[in-house]
């Protein structure tokens, strides 16, 4: 089957054609971000984001298909982002794909974008196998997940306020870095001193696998608010002593999920997932207890029209029940826990 894959659930606009034959081989990608447009607000403008979407799909539709050497009149279905996400933005990926399998004739494929997250490593040179624990980790979602297959997936643990990665946008801004802040946070912690600042391990010992980053980072605020005017080097410290205490739990809490679960296999999948300093920690620790990591490439970390074909594909291939392209809706909110084989 040849399957194209559309994802618009925020600020990126994704397009991908993935083919089932061989095994499986994903035969071309683009993706257009909106960093630069929403870097003046500081944060991601829905009604931006849904417009620019309109803009971008076709030309990178046209793109797709020429890199692929395929032809439109080939697809056999269309997989799109049906939800979680910002309505608007959801709403022009999924009346894009469902007009165009409409007049193509051919069946539509609605994907869960955490799902896609969760199978974006099985896009790597070196995908995993089932069974697996699967540390969801982004700017919206923080969970802990056990995976038998494609949708057989077991809610271990989650954030109770903030995500992991909404923390280090929220914390990069008190710094004063710009947007995104993730990405520019851990740049500066690279130059900050180990130990210099120390903060709190927020339900590292709670006795659970659920996560808090919200108090840690009213920590950095006061922090900044002590010192004042931080310098270059104070800033570099707090950046270090943040993202230290964000690893230190991602890790610890991932491994004991796995000890529990007696698998040996973890997958660690969304934005914050590119994280070196987390990759770095977890690669320690894994190899110490025997276990083997897997990470999406870096190219499909973030939101990806790559992962919602694959999902598509996968999920048809699980013997998925086609529906004929028509009527439709979005899910701006959408638990994982609620998606069945």
């Amino acid at each position: 089957m040849l399957i194209l894959g559309i994802e618009s659930s925020c600020d990126e606009t994704g397009i991908a054609l993935y083919d089932t034959d061989a095994g499986g081989v994903l035969l071309s990608h683009a993706l257009h971000s909106q960093v630069p447009m929403h870097q003046e607000y500081g944060g991601v403008v829905p009604e931006l984001a849904s417009r620019d979407h309109i803009r971008r799909v076709v030309p990178l539709l046209r793109k797709v298909i020429a890199d692929s050497g395929r032809s439109l009149n080939e697809l056999d279905a269309i997989a799109y982002t049906q939800g979680p996400g910002l309505a608007g933005a959801l709403l022009v990926g999924a009346a894009f794909a469902e007009g165009l399998a409409c007049s193509l004739g051919i069946p539509s494929v609605p994907v869960h974008h955490l799902e896609g997250h969760l199978l974006s490593p099985l896009l790597s040179r070196r995908p995993p196998a089932f069974p697996f624990i699967a540390l969801l980790v982004s700017g919206g979602h923080s969970q802990l997940m056990q995976v038998g297959g494609i949708g057989q997936y077991q809610l271990l643990g989650e954030t109770l306020d903030d995500a992991a990665g909404e923390a280090f946008d929220k914390t990069a801004k008190l710094l004063g870095l710009p947007y995104p802040g993730g990405p520019a946070l851990a740049e500066l912690a690279e130059h900050g001193q180990a130990d210099a600042v120390k903060l709190p391990r927020p339900m590292l010992h709670s006795g659970d696998l659920d996560f808090s980053f919200s108090g840690l980072k009213t920590a950095v605020l006061t922090k900044v608010r002590a010192i004042g005017s931080p310098d270059a080097q104070q800033r570099a410290d707090i950046a270090r002593g943040f993202q230290d205490a964000i690893v230190e739990v991602l890790v610890k809490k991932s491994m004991r999920a796995v000890k529990e679960s007696g698998l040996e296999r973890l997958v660690v999948a969304g934005g914050v997932g590119a994280n070196r300093e987390l990759r770095r920690h977890l690669d320690a620790q894994a190899a110490n207890a025997g276990i083997s990591v897997y990470y999406p490439e870096f190219e499909f970390c973030t939101d990806n029209g790559a992962m919602i074909a694959l999902a598509g594909a996968l999920r048809l291939q699980a013997g998925a029940t086609l529906k004929p392209a028509g009527a439709f809706a979005v899910r701006a909110r959408w638990p994982l826990a609620e998606l069945t084989a």
